[in-house]
């Protein structure tokens, strides 16, 4: 497999973050050997988690004033890209987990926030980093619910006001970690009598995996990314109070569009296995695949130019994503968001093509399943339909902002039930945080 030093600028890297990435390659090899019987039976990477629980690995964007490792947007990115060269599943559930506490730590540094937001936030988010901090709870953030696309239309989950606190109802689909983590963020709408739903009710709460009326049902038997275990997660009258609360309400819905790279925190998990396309192929070729015999295969010309071709597909696009990565800020300016969308858009895109051309490169025997080229294809091909930002949005997003001014969005032409609640609104827009 490559190493960092092989695609990123060293001297731009921190030696704490580097030190992080080396021992995931070092920890790498494993989660690969792994990644056989996670896929065959859908079963959750149980091991690698501990591992990366033993690392300290759970808590990379959780404060240091809280014990975690501080690690920026871009930091975290790079890291879950490393994990995605070895086990897609992984580094997809791994990104769960870390988005809610990147939630908790960014939102709550957005500085658009009130003095007395920011006050009610500080006590519910210290309580996230401390469950992730002391007692290594892991935490799942099932969003999608089907049939709508969630920044289109209010969540269709919601909770209502009762004596003490909420009852929530509805559903998750596509729950990854669905019945091995420890804790759910739960994003819903609270509704109110002889009122449509809306997105500014939109509310966030944290459950625990033992609430009463939660439950994971259905079967999981997917394409790809099998190791997710994201079944569906059921909620019926379960009770929460405002200690339960991820953030104060309005938050989500306020700082959505205001920091829209915390919504792209899938794509370093594809990154991670476009690159693997890539090392598969190299190493197919020049017959060192472990357990393989070491055939050298590199005297064809057709097999050689394929190579080049996919390296010139995986280099500019991963220089894109880490350029949109380690620029991620809130309140980015309109050429920052378009390098981020046109950096969701590539790296989804080129994954897929990228396995694909490892295919026909290395021939049929290297679809066999004992090899992992057949497993890295069929993950390859999940992330262009990954909400928020399926491809297709993100072709809706890059054209409004290229072919129209902030103050035309809103009237920009598109599907009826197009999904901008969540695109970017002009960083010129920013209001002054004053009570």
């Amino acid at each position: 497999m490559s190493t960092p030093a092989d695609y990123y600028d060293l001297n731009r890297i921190r030696p704490e973050v580097l030190a992080v990435l080396n021992r995931i390659n070092e920890m790498g090899p494993t989660f690969a050997e792994r990644a056989f019987a996670i896929d065959e039976a859908a079963s959750f990477p149980v091991e690698n988690y501990r591992d990366l629980a033993a690392e300290g690995l759970m808590t990379l964007t959780v404060p240091e004033e809280y014990g975690g490792h501080g690690f920026s947007l871009g930091e975290y990115a790079m890291v879950g890209a490393e994990i995605g060269k070895y086990c897609g599943a992984t580094a997809l559930t791994f990104n769960m987990h870390n988005s809610t506490m990147m939630w908790a730590r960014f939102m709550y540094e957005m500085p658009h926030l009130t003095e007395t937001e920011r006050a009610a936030f500080a006590p519910l988010r210290e309580r996230q980093f401390r469950r992730a901090v002391k007692e290594q709870g892991i935490y799942s953030q099932p969003i999608s619910e089907a049939g709508q696309n969630w920044t289109s239309k209010p969540a269709q989950t919601q909770c209502r006001r009762v004596e003490g606190g909420w009852k929530i109802n509805g559903f998750k689909k596509f729950a990854s970690l669905a019945g091995y983590c420890d804790y759910y963020s739960i994003v819903c709408t609270e509704v109110f009598d002889g009122q449509d739903p809306r997105h500014e009710d939109t509310m966030n709460f944290i459950v625990h995996k033992d609430a009463v009326g939660l439950s994971v049902q259905g079967d999981w038997d997917p394409l790809g990314m099998r190791g997710t275990n994201s079944r569906d997660l059921v909620l019926k009258d379960v009770f929460v109070t405002e200690d339960d609360l991820m953030m104060p309400p309005g938050i989500f819905i306020k700082t959505l569009p205001n920091y829209p790279h915390m919504m792209a925190t899938l794509t370093p998990t594809y990154m991670g296995v476009a690159q693997s396309a890539f090392d598969f192929t190299v190493a197919y070729l020049r017959g060192e695949v472990p357990g393989h015999p070491p055939i050298d295969r590199r005297m064809f010309t057709t097999k050689r130019l394929a190579v080049s071709k996919m390296y010139a597909r995986l280099a500019p696009v991963r220089a894109l994503w880490w350029q949109a990565f380690m620029e991620a800020d809130a309140f980015p300016s309109q050429a920052q968001v378009l390098r981020m969308y046109a950096a969701q858009y590539n790296v989804m895109e080129a994954a897929q093509e990228i396995a694909a051309l490892a295919i026909r490169t290395c021939g049929g025997q290297s679809m066999l399943k004992s090899l992992p080229l057949e497993r890295i294809y069929r993950d390859s091909r999940c992330g262009a339909l990954m909400l928020p930002y399926t491809s297709e949005i993100m072709e809706d997003y890059m054209s409004v902002l290229t072919l129209y001014d902030v103050d035309e969005f809103d009237d920009a032409p598109g599907d009826e039930h197009g999904a901008r609640t969540s695109l970017w609104r002009g960083a010129a827009e920013m209001p002054l945080a004053a009570e």
